[in-house]
Order: C-alpha cells, then structure tokens, then sequence
C-alpha cells in the first residue's frame, strides 16, 4: 500500500492533539534513543505510556513538550507541523499543554498556591478570579496546611503533589506527567488518578508515562509500550 502524501498526513493529524510519524531522535552522535516513531493522541483520549528505565518515554515526552527536536520523521502539535514552527510560536503551545516532570520544576522563591496558580497568573487572570479555585485545587491533592510553604521544605512526594497542580490547574488541552504517583503512596495515587480521570472527562487530553502497574491496570485504556527505542500498542481490561 502507498504512503499517505504529506497532504493526507496533515488532514489527519487535525484529529489529533500529537501525531507522530516516523519520528527518530538521537543526542549529538549517539545512537538513536527512539527510532520509527508513530502513533496518534485523538482529542480527549487518555493513555498510558510505560517501558522499562532507559528505554526512551522521558525523551518521547520531550519531543511532545517541545523541548527536543527530533533527528527524523515529522511531528504535528495540534494540527500543526512543528518543524515549521517559529521560536515565537513555543510559548503559545506549552501554555496548551501541562506538563508534570518527574523533577517537579517548582520554583523556591514561591510559596505553594503561588506555584500552582503560576500558570493562572502567567495568562493573564487576576488572583481574585483564580485564588478560591487554587486553593480548593491544593486542598485536594492534600496539601491545604501546606499552602504557604515553599518547596524545599517539602518532602518529595509533596513536591510531585505541587507539579500536578500546577500542570492541571488552567485544565490544559493536553496533560502530559511523568510517573506522577512515583512518590506518593497507594492511597494518594488513586486520588490522582480520579482527579487525572475527571480532567479527561471535562476534555483533557492525557498521557501518563508510569511504572506503576496497579495505575495502569486501573483504567481499561490504550497502553503504549516503549522497548530499545521502539513503540508498541495494546490495552489491558480494567481489574474488577
């Protein structure tokens, strides 16, 4: 069967939030670390991306966050081809996606709610429009005693707790986190889950890169498996 003309491929990826087609990406001379990337994030879906370490999400997410480029191969963002983007177009696309990063990328010299409301603050919105929603926003992820305090007196999971809330708080069109319950017990882990649930449901779309089976065996959704470079696809029914 023929290739789809680069006329087809752009049609279809309008569908889509990312597309990836054929994608392959390497640091400097170094081998390729993905290699014949494809596969699609319709609007409003929600899947899992998992792999063992090394075997390449964090570099996958990367190139969704817009923070690589790939070596080959072409990537569309919300319908738009991303090697035709302009520096000046970044920031416009970043602020449509949420990104949860397994460093937390808090910022010290601001308090908790002034993390999470960073987002709110940074497009425009005054702090009486946004105050009552971040810190009902913070209070749920379990941090309401927490509200003024800054990040480095925060353990780990706390951080992580701070990140996700930051990254949904604007309810972005694409939320993408890496191994966000990866500090967090059980019992917190399934309350991030629901909140990641209910954000799809209002339209969101989501990518959750995890190693936590219990997570992905908790939704009956598209998994994608990252192995040496290369992806594959399936799913697996939802535990009873």
């Amino acid at each position: 069967m023929p290739s789809a003309s680069p006329e087809t491929r752009a049609d279809d990826a309008l569908e889509s939030v990312i597309r990836f087609d054929g994608v392959g990406m390497r640091y400097g001379r170094g081998p390729e670390v993905l290699q014949d990337i494809s596969f699609d994030l319709p609007r409003g879906s929600f899947q899992f991306l998992t792999g063992p370490s090394g075997a390449g999400k964090t570099s996958l997410l990367k190139l969704i966050y817009l923070a690589q480029r790939p070596s080959r191969g072409l990537i569309w963002h919300f319908g738009r081809d991303s090697s035709k983007l302009h520096r000046s177009d970044l920031p416009d696309i970043r602020r449509r996606i949420g990104m949860v990063f397994q460093d937390f990328r808090t910022l010290d010299h601001l308090s908790v709610f002034e993390n999470v409301a960073l987002p709110l603050r940074v497009a425009g919105r005054k702090r009486k429009e946004y105050a009552d929603d971040v810190a009902e926003l913070i209070h749920w992820v379990g941090l309401g005693d927490k509200m003024d305090a800054h990040p480095q007196t925060l353990s780990g999971g706390e951080q992580q707790r701070v990140a996700i809330a930051r990254a949904v708080v604007g309810q972005p069109e694409l939320l993408v986190a890496d191994e966000p319950t990866g500090n967090v017990d059980p019992a917190m882990a399934r309350r991030l889950l629901r909140l990641f649930t209910e954000l799809n449901r209002l339209g969101t779309t989501i990518l959750i890169a995890t190693h936590d089976i219990t997570l992905v065996r908790a939704l009956d959704v598209p998994i994608m498996s990252l192995a040496d470079g290369r992806l594959s696809t399936g799913r697996r029914k939802a535990s009873a």
